[in-house]
């Protein structure tokens, strides 16, 4: 029912980590919905009204979402774009709904966060349990290991995927050898890459994201565990180059497709370009969409009423640059899919053969 107050500005909260190991993927978010805000308004705005980016710092961190939701509600925001990390979002979605926000997430990919008959609930985004199972019949399909190892980095977004990935291998004959977390912000990964050199493994799936995957790629490399890693999206971004080095050749990563790369949206990514920004992303332009979704929800419902707002985005289908979105009853995408690809030392990626 929360209606943004009738002033100059219509504001969008945008929500993730400014600061913190994860701020990577807050700036693809920031970015690509700032993008779609600017362009919104060069067109003249939401019924009459400039649309205005807030953005709210989380640091990836469920205690520091927490502060935010309630920073925003105190702020009289009615819409957001975010937050980021699953582990964010979901705790902050409890208040945006309790509070009467619209919430657009183009990133968090934790089925609970969409489980709970929410209604102003949405993302622009596909599920872990799409993306582990794209993973896992990879793994069995085309690399088809001899010993398999699991590991995840014990968060709800990371341990999710991988149990996925898991049971997708195990339900493909795979021999799953080691599953086990590690602690996020772990640096030394000595102890288990010895397990795994023991085990014999000669693939590792890593459920989390590229702080720690290049970290256990590289020492895995100097301490001769010859096995190739698979990740989520989580874990490919240019960072993980950085990080892992000549270890990065040849990862394997689940990503979105790269919308960057359609012919149809040259224009838009070269206004990226110019701002010196790289639209490449795996989440600049879903966030892209989910500032858009939201401006034409708002436009379509004549509105900013969010109850009639997530109706509006429920009964319709919107034309964005990662393609025509149609939302189900419970806030997801009705059609998303996860591509493979092979990520290189350059920070380029290739399709998967």
């Amino acid at each position: 029912m929360k209606q943004e107050e009738n002033k100059s500005t219509i504001k969008i909260g945008l929500g993730g980590p400014v600061t913190g190991p994860l701020a990577e993927y807050g700036e693809q978010v920031f970015n690509g919905a700032r993008m779609a805000i600017d362009q919104i308004n060069a067109k003249g705005g939401v019924l009459g009204r400039q649309l205005e980016a807030v953005v709210y710092d989380d640091a990836c961190d469920p205690k520091q979402a927490v502060a935010v939701a309630n920073k925003a509600v105190g702020d009289k925001i009615a819409f957001v774009v975010g937050h980021t990390c699953s582990s964010s979002t979901q705790p902050a979605s409890d208040i945006y709904e309790d509070e009467g926000i619209l919430m657009v997430t183009s990133s968090a990919t934790a089925p609970e966060i969409t489980a709970r008959g929410h209604k102003l609930i949405f993302r622009t985004i596909g599920l872990d349990n799409m993306q582990g199972p794209a993973a896992g019949r990879y793994i069995a399909d085309k690399a088809k290991p001899k010993n398999l190892a699991v590991i995840h980095d014990k968060q709800q977004y990371g341990e999710g995927i991988a149990s996925e990935v898991k049971r997708t291998a195990e339900e493909a004959g795979l021999n799953v050898v080691v599953f086990e977390g590690v602690n996020a912000g772990d640096r030394d990964f000595a102890s288990l890459i010895t397990r795994l050199r023991q085990a014999d493994v000669d693939f590792v799936y890593f459920g989390g994201y590229h702080p720690e995957m290049g970290l256990l790629m590289r020492q895995s490399r100097e301490r001769g565990l010859e096995a190739r890693f698979m990740g989520p999206e989580g874990a490919g971004n240019t960072e993980i180059t950085a990080i892992a080095g000549a270890a990065s050749e040849g990862m394997l990563v689940t990503l979105p497709k790269s919308s960057d790369q359609d012919p149809a949206n040259a224009e838009l990514v070269a206004a990226f370009k110019e701002r010196n920004q790289d639209p490449s992303g795996p989440f600049v332009l879903l966030s892209y969409a989910a500032a858009q979704v939201i401006a034409e929800g708002i436009a379509k419902a004549g509105t900013t009423d969010t109850t009639k707002v997530a109706e509006a985005l429920r009964s319709n289908s919107f034309t964005t640059p990662v393609g025509v979105l149609e939302f189900a009853e419970s806030g997801d995408l009705k059609d998303f899919e996860f591509e493979i690809y092979e990520w290189h030392q350059d920070g380029s990626k290739t399709l998967a053969p």
